[in-house]
């Protein structure tokens, strides 16, 4: 029997996210510049490329598999890859294959990522004010976003909406988006913003709303319950006593949440960073590329998860507008 993946502080690492692109069809004002300049696209990784690593890690015990971006679904030929992760989901080593997406490509995708075994979807939206939605993700349009959430539970995959919390910009809709995912049966998960990449003219310290701060305001509406569920992510849960709905809470600022890590992030340059919260990474690339032999793979994988550190770095502490990691969540994969 292979030998689980352990880290050095003894949690097993049974969670992989992989970025399939770091391009995106929006331009959301908290994760990209504008004008971005993204990867050539022979430094990407192929499909088949991304499917051999992915299967070294699935049979190294990783029962979980996150497919992001930037935007995934804008990947050409996507499909391909889900389908081919389908048959780990057959053979009973992954446990879920699901997917990370702003919803803009979901009316034409959904039906065929239930067809590949995905159940669940997360869904990146910050606001229900369609003025609003264009202005924060600058090229983004929230009806076509809206039309893939109708198409997606048309399809029967699960919803959840993750909502990143942005001081003076969705303060005021913290209780209209919660009526609105109970009315459509969404879970719903509030995340801090996270301090990655240059943004231009973006300042983070005004963007920070910290989530005990929407806790409270949430508290004087609803009668929370605190949950001791985990899904094996970084979420704490409560469940709003009024609707039934399971709200999360993710605070990489307020609340560190390293202790139960599970995960590592592999970019779709072939890097695998360990850690969201840290700039070391470890080429799996090289070894990819190198040899036919996937046990040079498997090797340098264990070498890579004998380097995860214990907990990230994000601090808003230093009162810097720009963001502590240079590299942005686009070509890390959220």
């Amino acid at each position: 029997m292979t030998a689980p993946l352990i880290d050095p502080f003894q949690r097993a690492v049974n969670y992989l996210r992989v970025s399939v692109t770091d391009r995106c069809d929006f331009r959301c004002v908290y994760c990209m510049a504008e004008n971005m300049t993204f990867l050539p696209k022979k430094e990407l990784l192929t499909l088949e490329e991304l499917d051999r690593l992915c299967t070294s890690f699935v049979d190294l015990g990783v029962e979980k598999l996150r497919i992001t971006g930037g935007e995934p679904l804008v990947r050409r030929d996507i499909m391909t890859f889900f389908n081919a992760m389908g048959r780990h989901l057959e053979s009973g080593k992954l446990k879920e294959l699901t997917v990370t997406t702003n919803g803009s490509q979901l009316e034409k995708y959904a039906d065929q990522l239930y067809a590949a075994g995905v159940r669940r979807i997360n869904i990146s939206l910050d606001t229900i004010d369609e003025a609003k939605f264009a202005e924060i993700t600058r090229w983004g349009r929230l009806p076509q976003v809206l039309k893939g959430i109708d198409a997606a539970q048309k399809a029967g995959l699960r919803v959840k909406i993750n909502a990143v919390a942005l001081k003076g910009f969705n303060e005021d809709e913290l209780i209209p988006i919660t009526q609105w995912c109970a009315s459509r049966d969404m879970d719903l998960t509030w995340i801090e913003v996270m301090p990655m990449g240059d943004l231009g003219n973006e300042d983070r310290l005004d963007q920070y709303w910290a989530l005990s701060d929407l806790r409270n305001t949430l508290r004087q509406a609803y009668t929370l319950t605190d949950l001791a569920e985990r899904t094996g992510g970084p979420a704490r849960y409560v469940r709003l006593e009024e609707t039934g709905q399971k709200i999360g809470f993710i605070t990489p600022l307020t609340h560190n949440f390293c202790e139960s890590c599970n995960r590592v992030r592999l970019t779709c340059t072939g890097q695998l960073f360990m850690c969201l919260g840290q700039e070391d990474m470890y080429d799996l690339r090289e070894p990819l590329r190198a040899s036919a032999d996937n046990a040079m793979i498997e090797d340098a994988i264990r070498a890579a998860i004998r380097l995860k550190p214990k907990g990230h770095d994000f601090d808003y502490s230093r009162q810097k507008v720009d963001g502590q990691m240079t590299r942005h969540m686009s070509h890390t994969g959220g």
